[in-house]
């Protein structure tokens, strides 16, 4: 509906609220500045807070403002997703646009708009075609969160060599003094969780969030080499910025909004040929030193090593295989050396079209592997014969690298996150989908939910997965991201090490816990990370859940859980009707009592691996019970985890 004003509303506050009435956000215009607040239930979450921009070369746009129109709208569908954590989403909120103009000057133009979901908000500003001017240079965006400065959050740093790969810390709001990623999830003084993030990021550099010269949480937007924060063509939509609110941590983990405000996959593309997909790789033997990306006479990637591990994918049930190291440009110092990276050439002693046509032979999706090392103009140049080169193979599946601590793209050094970044990064994806191509992206621009227009994204990294293992990881970790990384998409964490011990990455993990991250920390493409042989020696029992676990999924439910404690979900298969439960915990013991109320009516027979009554991550990591039972949905499951352990539950209907 709109609201045609006979003349400009010079002062103005509009309030909207979500479909069930809890949370509100206020929209206020108060001397010549726009400004808002969130409340749920009555009680702050936001209080005022500004919004604008700094513009190179021009006045900045945050003051003598005026609303010239307001538009209010609803709206509620249940999309569905191609693959994922559920089949379907509710998007369903309440609507409204404030068109404004500044009084004076060149009278410039913009739209905020929000939108007020049950479970957060989200705003973007819109820039339209102006009278005077076609582009605009972003020196600053001044958006802020004024969130309670006694609030604790969960942070990581930014603009850091390792980009997301750091361990999160739990800090006050107040001492946010140097810019951390988001999402960035903050427990309130007044009970509420919330994590503030962004959705449908395109051309526009990366938010970091850090406290402004008000004390308040301003967005911090990654800069260019130069020092912009971006250059854009009118007209433009900024990315949405996102507030998810939640009575719980665990309730914050249902939290779909990002992927909501995405528009639907593009029609003019036919999505058809992407499916989720559970792959093994030649990869930790690299870790733990058996063999070597580079060539010699320990070199991993051979014609000899992938045979074997595409026999081995046939015998485990597993339908993919990463190769790295195939390419020629991993000798010496690799990560120096990326300008050197060809995609198109293996090395003499991996014969890539005869093993790729060995795999199909099998039933087996070879998965191709490139290292940019953030040499993106390099990889840019070769990317299109090399997407063809890999289609023409039958190699659909992708894992792509960006390790170094910057990307180097015409003589600059840019941030991953930054305008820059996030282009090449949209590029690849793009391009992939034209040659039916599904990427796993490691050091990622983080997700913000373009998952659902581009479904060939099927996952990636972007945190601290398990080749940190070996000191670097606590147990904690794994309980921390489902509240923070994991908001943001799915992540391959290279789960499923079965050589727990190994002195060269030993794991801070029991057995068990490693089956229960197919299940609590969700993927697109899901790794079954160890050699083969461990999986056939060690517990071949144990094996079978990462074996009969789903990759997709149609129902997922959050149980219980507490940040940097403890975390249990529960997720139906897609497209049948069999469950399974994952839970981890931190370096303590946990035990918990789980209600199965979630299951339909009828017999279950519930397939538990649970960590050994004498279990341990520092010195039993092995010690697993195998177990069944008979359950229904009036049952419950009372399950302990030992330190740093966990459990898995198969939940096979009768």
């Amino acid at each position: 509906m709109f609201k045609l004003l006979k003349r400009p509303f010079l002062e103005h506050s509009h309030e909207v609220k979500s479909p069930d009435g809890r949370i509100s956000c206020k929209i206020e215009l108060k001397f010549g500045k726009v400004t808002y607040s969130i409340k749920k239930d009555n009680k702050v979450v936001l209080r005022d807070s500004r919004l604008g921009f700094k513009l190179k070369g021009a006045e900045p746009l945050m003051d003598g403002l005026m609303i010239v129109r307001v538009q209010e709208s609803s709206f509620d569908e249940t999309w569905e997703r191609q693959w994922g954590e559920e089949k379907y989403v509710r998007n369903n909120y309440n609507e409204v646009a404030l068109y404004l103009s500044e009084m004076g000057g060149d009278k410039r133009l913009f739209t905020v708009r929000f939108r007020v979901f049950d479970d957060g908000v989200a705003f973007r500003y819109e820039f339209p075609p102006q009278p005077s001017f076609t582009s605009l240079v972003i020196a600053d965006e001044l958006t802020e969160f004024n969130v309670d400065s006694n609030a604790k959050a969960w942070k990581i740093p930014a603009y850091q060599p390792d980009r997301y790969e750091y361990n999160y810390e739990r800090w006050p709001v107040d001492a946010l003094v140097q810019s951390v990623h988001t999402p960035l999830t903050i427990e309130t003084p007044l009970g509420d969780v919330i994590s503030i993030h962004e959705a449908a990021l395109y051309n526009y550099g990366s938010v970091t969030l850090k406290l402004n010269e008000r004390r308040v949480l301003q967005t911090d937007i990654t800069p260019l080499s130069d020092g912009m924060r971006a250059y854009v063509d009118l007209p433009f939509n900024t990315p949405w910025r996102v507030v998810m609110i939640a009575d719980s941590a665990i309730g914050l983990t249902q939290n779909r909004m990002i992927y909501s405000l995405n528009p639907a996959p593009r029609t003019d593309i036919d999505f058809s040929f992407v499916e989720p997909l559970k792959f093994m790789g030649i990869w930790w033997a690299m870790f733990v030193g058996e063999w070597t990306w580079a060539r010699g006479d320990r070199h991993g990637a051979t014609t000899e090593h992938a045979t074997e591990y595409i026999d081995a994918c046939k015998r485990l049930g597993i339908k993919g295989l990463l190769v790295e190291g195939w390419n020629n440009g991993w000798d010496g110092d690799w990560l120096q050396n990326g300008s050197d990276s060809d995609f198109l050439h293996p090395t003499e002693d991996y014969d890539l079209p005869n093993i790729a046509h060995y795999a199909k032979q099998l039933g087996v999706e070879l998965i191709g592997h490139n290292e940019t090392v953030g040499f993106i103009d390099n990889y840019e140049a070769q990317l299109e014969k090399a997407y063809q080169y890999y289609t023409s193979l039958g190699i659909h599946y992708i894992k792509t690298g960006y390790a170094g601590s910057m990307m180097v793209t015409g003589g600059n050094r840019e941030f991953h996150h930054s305008q820059i970044g996030v282009r090449h990064y949209q590029k690849t994806v793009e391009l992939a989908a034209k040659y039916g191509i599904m990427l796993d992206i490691h050091e990622p621009i983080k997700g913000t939910g373009i998952e659902r227009t581009w479904p060939n994204l099927l996952t990636r990294e972007g945190a601290r997965g398990q080749e940190y293992e070996g000191g670097a990881l606590s147990p904690s970790h794994a309980c921390i991201l489902p509240f923070t990384r994991l908001l943001a998409g799915g992540m391959d964490y290279t789960s499923g090490i079965f050589d727990v011990t190994n002195e060269a990455k030993k794991l801070r993990s029991t057995l068990a816990r490693q089956l229960a991250y197919y299940v609590t920390i969700y993927s697109g493409m899901q790794m079954a990370a160890d050699r083969p042989r461990f999986y056939e020696e060690v517990r071949p029992d144990a094996y079978k859940f990462i074996r009969d676990v789903p990759v997709s999924f149609e129902k997922s439910v959050p149980l219980l859980g507490e940040i940097g404690v403890y975390y249990v979900v529960a997720r139906q298969g897609r497209d049948e009707a069999n469950w399974y439960i994952g839970g981890v915990t931190n370096e303590e013991a946990h035990k918990v009592r789980l209600s199965l109320e979630f299951l339909e009516d009828g017999e279950y027979i519930a397939e538990i691996y649970r960590d050994g009554d004498d279990a341990n991550y520092r010195n039993n990591q092995l010690s697993i019970a195998i177990e069944s039972r008979k359950v229904t949905r009036n049952d419950f499951l009372e399950i302990w985890m030992a330190p740093g352990g966990g459990f898995a539950v198969r939940l096979v209907k009768q």
